[in-house]
C-alpha cells in the first residue's frame, strides 16, 4: 500500500530537496526512511546522484569523528534526523 503523506527529502550531500511520498522517493532512488532505514536513526539521507561517503553517518561511523568534530551543516542534519519524521513532514493546507 502506497503512503499518501508527503516528506521533504533533503540530500545531505548536495542539498537537493524534493517533496515526495515515501514510495515515490524510493522508486526514484532516494535513500530515506521509511523505505530505507528508520526515522530517528543516523543513516545516510541521499538523493539518487550522491554517495553515502560524505554523510553524517560516514563521518561518525567510518571516519570516527565525534559530534564536536562535525561541521555546522552536519550538526543541523544530525538534529533533523533525530527529529524525523516531524522535521521533514509536509503539511498541506486545505
Amino acid at each position: 500500500m502506497e503512503e499518501k503523506y508527503l516528506l521533504r527529502h533533503i540530500c545531505e550531500v548536495c542539498g537537493r530537496t524534493e517533496i515526495l511520498t515515501p514510495e515515490e522517493a524510493h522508486s526514484q532512488g532516494w535513500d530515506y526512511p521509511p523505505k530505507m532505514g528508520q526515522f530517528r536513526i543516523i543513516s545516510p539521507r541521499t538523493c539518487p546522484n550522491c554517495m553515502m561517503m560524505d554523510t553524517v553517518w560516514a563521518a561518525l561511523v567510518l571516519q570516527g569523528k565525534t559530534l564536536d568534530e562535525l561541521t555546522d551543516r552536519q550538526k543541523q542534519t544530525f538534529n533533523r534526523i533525530l527529529s524525523e519524521p516531524e522535521s521533514i513532514l509536509v503539511v498541506e493546507e486545505e
